[in-house]
């Protein structure tokens, strides 16, 4: 192990001498979990800016996303689970005056019922149990004057320990109070996160929105980047959880992480990458880790990749990480396993390889995922191998057609999870 950390200090040093600036080959996904959801991803229009305020409204932007997506989920010896919804997103945003905007949003997603299953074989992922999902997931005030910002309300927002996960048709969103501020190549973040909704959250119609720890979480971050790097550090502090579906989750916790982009040739990138997570135990939780991981990418003409994850977790007595609420942040994060998964009370470790290839208006997608975990204190161990497969149709940078394959298998007798089977198929119009 500590060749392997010597030759990558060497691989992300050697990126510093030939390093050039190429934004559209830098801001990439950083887990296979992140590539997956940007096919969903509906990126912010640009405000306008009026001198009246009567014209906030009139030049106020309607955007959103209309979805179909089917999802079935089957456990090796078990029947299939299955569901079709239709839904998406509509949002109203003023046009800024004198700093000043606001906007609205409501998301909503209904079962096919003559496409979904009935009973015990229908799949609640995409749109309840009750097999439909309306929330205003958005309603914020926005005020920004010069480099400093602030948004108060409900709000999408990516942070490494709370982000909106587009995996389904419900993203995650935040009742929240959010301030920015950028200097040179520094931008520093400061907020408060009270209450969540969204997929990861549930989707319960009768609880939507869920307490983010009994006295909500605080957190912060400093972050730099340039024509070479990106460097960013986080501190979130998640007090004691009061809601019994995320018990005893509370914690300190700390993220670094930093990225290298080399040019290494007009049409070869070579991006290397490196990462820390610390959490300790607030309220006495069942948190307490510490993770470190590598990621290494290469780039070919801006069609294909090459991508090798790795990430270390180190035994902590019968404590675990916590991955946030969301997707979370780590390099070997896969559609559905990640390593959170099986660090309870063991060392635990991941590895992920992965491919991308992009011809014309089509994308493709494979990784390999391998997370092992040592003998706990009961003596079981964990080995769980997920393949992803995915591809993608854009025609248009309206119209997105895309599908991924799932595949599961747990190599461990007793083991947490069972073998199993996971096919999305989603068409999403963004206007």
């Amino acid at each position: 192990m500590q060749n392997i950390i010597k030759l990558s200090l060497v691989a992300i040093l050697s990126t510093l001498a030939i390093a050039e600036e190429d934004k559209s080959l830098r801001e990439r996904g950083h887990s296979v979990k992140e590539v997956v959801s940007q096919v969903l991803k509906n990126d912010p229009k640009e405000v306008e800016t009026t001198d009246a305020f009567k014209n906030m409204f009139t030049e106020g932007k309607v955007t959103g996303q209309v979805e179909i997506m089917y999802s079935g989920h089957k456990v090796h010896n078990n029947s299939n689970i299955y569901a079709t919804a239709l839904g998406g997103h509509l949002m109203y945003e003023l046009a800024e005056y004198n700093g000043f905007n606001a906007a609205a949003e409501f998301s909503t997603a209904y079962n096919i019922n003559a496409l979904t299953g009935e009973n015990n074989k229908k799949n609640t992922a995409l749109a309840s149990e009750d097999g439909s999902y309306t929330q205003l997931t958005q309603a914020y005030i926005n005020y920004k004057y010069e480099d400093f910002s602030v948004r108060l309300g409900r709000q999408l927002i990516d942070t490494p320990l709370a982000d909106s996960d587009h995996i389904r048709i419900i993203d995650n969103t935040f009742e929240a109070a959010i301030l920015n501020y950028e200097l040179d190549d520094f931008s520093f973040m400061a907020g408060y996160l009270d209450r969540w909704q969204g997929t990861d959250a549930g989707l319960d119609v009768n609880n939507p929105w869920i307490d983010i720890g009994k006295n909500g979480t605080y957190f912060g971050s400093v972050s730099f980047s340039n024509d070479l790097l990106d460097i960013s550090a986080w501190y979130y502090d998640i007090s004691g959880e009061n809601n019994p579906d995320f018990d005893n989750l509370g914690n300190r916790s700390a993220y670094f992480d930093i990225s290298l982009h080399n040019k290494l040739s007009e049409d070869f990138f070579l991006h290397s990458n490196a990462q820390y997570l610390h959490q300790s135990s607030q309220d006495s939780s069942e948190i307490k880790a510490s993770i470190y991981g590598m990621l290494f990418e290469f780039v070919a003409y801006e069609q294909f990749s090459f991508s090798v994850a790795y990430n270390k977790s180190q035994k902590q007595s019968n404590k675990g990480s916590f991955a946030g609420f969301g997707g979370g942040t780590l390099y070997t994060n896969m559609d559905s396993m990640i390593i959170d998964n099986i660090t309870q009370d063991r060392d635990a470790q991941a590895i992920v390889s992965g491919i991308t290839y992009t011809f014309n208006d089509f994308s493709f997608l494979y990784a390999y995922g391998n997370f092992d975990g040592d003998k706990d204190s009961s003596g079981q161990k964990e080995h769980i191998v997920e393949q992803n497969i995915g591809v993608e149709y854009t025609p248009n940078e309206n119209l997105v057609i895309g599908a991924i394959c799932v595949l599961s298998d747990n190599k461990e007798s007793g083991g947490i999870l069972d073998d199993y089977e996971n096919y999305r198929v989603v068409v999403a119009y963004k206007f």
